[in-house]
């Protein structure tokens, strides 16, 4: 085909869509659910409402091949462990007795059974379950959700391509179900999923499916010779079957590299690559590859996962190079719509000029209408829309709101003793342990507690006028009151203020922080029914007041304990907003530490002697490939320490990392070099405990007793036989005792019964140390 019958032949889709609804109704309705005041009927009426309408405003854009499959009710690994039949043991029988019942304690647990594992999609703030596997397990093909969703869309008039997580990416994403014996690789069973996906691939061909999207973003990561060879025979096997749609295989998040000739040579009929980012090297790979010859391209120029509008002339550009690699060229985004939110438009606080710089998920589908309209018929066709985006470009570059003078020469004074503590850990501990006076096992918590309604109420009335600040602080204060007094009657040892004050642990402080812009509406989903909007950094940072020490002042004068100082670390800060796309991240890194350095001092000087600054996004935003991992965590740990180095010996500095796999950072957290570290542990069974001894850790470590991502209660026991395996690992002078993450999510019957127990825990444990006392 040539160039501009390839190029008349373009159109427009995207990888997935939002799933929660412009008035978060999914997350409305499972809570419902959950707490018995939905049924399941209702439920299902709702997430089928909310497909109709959305695959119909794809249509109604433009957008010629809608994706299904990608809707899911809490997680889309999880939904294809449920279409293979990968269902726990200790799961069975909660399945069997209700499919949806035991759908969500596979996701939340109940108070009998644990639920699955959880952790970091790739490089973004999504979580996912993680599929727990091992050699006994038995694969069985279940197709229904796939299958009716397509059908849904189908029935609506629309073309449809549903989207399946790929064999090689769910099985690299898998782990060893528990009793496993070490060494069990779950990708050795993939002759045995292949044959599964194979009838799934059927179903959906009977069902009408022309094309079927096979997701492998784990291909992107660096990957040995035996998992290349595992993906190159899975799709020669996959495509040679007799009984299947066209297949579409797509990758996001960075470049191919290794793995890109391996799916260019498979018997499929289309690859879909991402082309922004540092994924943009895939462009010069796929050249050097030789193209596509004879296959369809799905060209992900609009970016998935940021909200800055595409620059259009550079992703023509893009476009008009690939039409001469492929047999035909699709414009779509470069993953799925998921990771950003609903509609810019529904934003009425922010600066209307601005907000022209700004591209949701409504927004980036009109961008990839716009390309594909422009490709396949000329850029005449899209003159108005090209001129306009050539002005909003302009406007953000010169904006006085992206540059900072005053900012910029501080960055530029750092020095590298900024960076570094004025002793070293070992005499610091000593200085810490002296001044606090705190037991073996000290007890605490990682920050957050319940955020009730009442709380929620009080901030929306003070937004709203109905009540003044005056009488706001006081609501305040009585629940900092409430808080302090139950952790020190439940006995936890290092107290914490509870956080009421924040709507979010970016978000408080972004609205705080100069160049940072904050949206009302912009939900994106983290897990579940848990939904964040995070706030968007637009220009140079800094802090014009004091955000946090108004109210940890307050918390200490009325505890008897130590309260901790809790602030966001500046790769979080990062990570858990829209970025900035215009300089390196390293540079806007030193920017959030410096403003955070000032805040820590002040803590400090208002007498705070414990502080803890929140790393919990260190391991998630490393680069997917190893290459790129030195120059990342030299900016990361640099950050920290800028933020954190400025206090005396004896105030003692916390950091907070939560669900992410920690072992490929565990030099980068010596590099911190915090006091203590306090890490998500429960569901990995004190997993990162043994990897921080074998890396010989020298600090404090408080590896998570309590899930709280379940709402499950832990007995006492529970609590203690995870704490003596941490023990195991960590010496108990090193050993804190705290729960996983923050409380907030949580509802106050579990936290008081939970912390409770936990605190028991401890004392049993200390009280079987030879020379301590219960």
């Amino acid at each position: 085909m040539t160039s501009k019958s390839a190029a008349a032949a373009a159109r427009a889709t995207v990888h997935g869509h939002p799933r929660q609804g412009r008035g978060r109704e999914l997350k409305k309705a499972i809570e419902g659910y959950w707490k018995g005041r939905v049924t399941a009927d209702a439920l299902r009426d709702t997430a089928a409402a909310l497909r109709r309408t959305h695959w119909q405003q794809l249509a109604d854009a433009g957008v010629h091949e809608v994706p299904t499959g990608d809707f899911s009710l809490y997680d889309h690994v999880l939904d294809t462990s449920v279409m293979v039949g990968a269902v726990p043991p200790r799961h069975r029988a909660a399945v069997e007795a209700d499919a949806l019942d035991g759908y969500f304690a596979m996701a939340r647990g109940t108070q009998d059974v644990a639920p699955l594992e959880m952790t970091k999609w790739f490089d973004t703030n999504y979580h996912y379950l993680v599929p727990e596997l091992g050699p006994d397990t038995v694969f069985t093909a279940d197709s229904t959700k796939q299958v009716a969703e397509l059908k849904e869309a189908l029935a609506l008039g629309l073309t449809a391509r549903p989207v399946l997580v790929g064999p090689v990416t769910y099985l690299l994403l898998a782990k060893a179900a528990p009793g496993v014996a070490p060494g069990f690789e779950p990708l050795t069973l993939l002759d045995r999923l292949l044959p599964v996906y194979a009838e799934v691939l059927a179903d959906l061909r009977a069902a009408g499916a022309a094309w079927v999207q096979l997701d492998e973003p784990a291909l992107v990561q660096d990957r040995s010779p035996a998992e290349l060879n595992a993906a190159g025979r899975a799709y020669r096997d996959l495509g040679g079957l007799a009984d299947r749609p066209q297949l579409l295989v797509a990758s996001y998040f960075d470049r191919l590299g290794e793995a890109l000739p391996v799916l260019a040579k498979a018997p499929v009929e289309g690859l879909a690559l991402d082309f922004t980012g540092p994924a943009a090297a895939n462009l010069g790979d796929l050249a050097a590859a030789g193209g596509l010859p004879g296959k369809r391209l799905l060209a992900g120029v609009v970016n998935g996962r940021n909200v800055w509008i595409n620059d259009f002339e550079k992703s023509l550009s893009t476009l008009g190079t690939l039409l001469g690699l492929a047999d035909r060229v699709d414009v779509s985004t470069s993953c799925s719509l998921l990771h950003v939110p609903l509609d810019a438009a529904a934003e009425r606080d922010i600066d209307p000029q601005i907000l022209r710089w700004l591209a949701f998920a409504r927004q980036k589908t009109a961008e990839v209408v716009t390309l594909a309209r422009g490709l396949a018929q000329g850029t005449d066709t899209i003159a108005a829309e090209l001129a306009a985006n050539r002005a909003d470009l302009a406007s953000r570059a010169g904006s006085a709101i992206t540059r900072d003078p005053a900012v910029r020469s501080r960055a530029a004074a750092v020095t590298a003793a900024d960076g570094r503590r004025s002793q070293p850990y070992a005499q610091r501990a000593a200085a810490q342990r002296a001044h606090l006076g705190l037991p073996l096992l000290p007890t605490t918590t990682i920050g957050s507690f319940p955020q009730t309604t009442e709380l929620r109420t009080a901030r929306a009335d003070l937004r709203a006028g109905r009540i003044d600040a005056a009488a706001y602080e006081r609501r305040i204060e009585a629940e900092i009151r409430e808080v302090v007094s139950f952790q020190e009657k439940a006995g936890i040892d290092v107290l914490v203020h509870g956080e009421p004050e924040r709507n979010d642990m970016v978000q408080y402080f972004a609205e705080q922080l100069t160049g940072y812009l904050a949206t009302q509406h912009g939900w994106v989903q983290s897990y579940g029914t848990r939904y964040v909007r995070p706030p968007i950094l637009a220009g140079d940072i800094s802090r014009p007041e004091p955000m946090t020490v108004r109210w940890t002042r307050y918390a200490q004068s009325v505890a008897g304990r130590p309260v901790k100082g809790m602030l966001t670390g500046p790769v979080t800060m990062l990570a858990w907003s829209f970025v900035r796309d215009d300089q390196p991240l390293g540079d806007t890194a030193r920017q959030v530490a410096l403003a955070l350095r000032d805040e820590v001092n002040d803590l400090e000087a208002a007498g705070t002697s414990v502080i803890q600054v929140d790393e919990p996004a260190l391991r998630e935003t490393l680069p997917l490939r190893a290459a790129d991992h030195a120059e990342y965590l030299a900016w990361a740990t640099e950050a920290f320490r800028l933020s954190t180095s400025g206090v005396r010996p004896d105030t003692q500095i916390h950091t907070h990392m939560c669900y992410a796999e920690f072992g490929d950072v565990l030099r980068a957290i010596d590099d911190l070099d915090a006091d203590v570290i306090s890490l998500e542990a429960a569901r990995s069974h004190m997993q990162v405990a043994a990897e921080l001894a074998v890396a010989g850790y020298p600090r404090e470590v408080g590896p998570g007793v309590y899930d709280i991502h379940s709402p499950r209660v832990p007995g006492a026991d529970e609590a203690a036989a995870l704490l003596r395996k941490g023990l195991e690992a960590i010496p108990a002078e090193r050993l804190w005792v705290n729960p996983d993450c923050g409380l907030k999510t949580r509802g106050w019957s579990e936290v008081r019964a939970s912390l409770e127990n936990l605190v028991a825990a401890a004392r049993t444990v200390r009280a079987e140390i030879p020379g301590e006392a219960s």
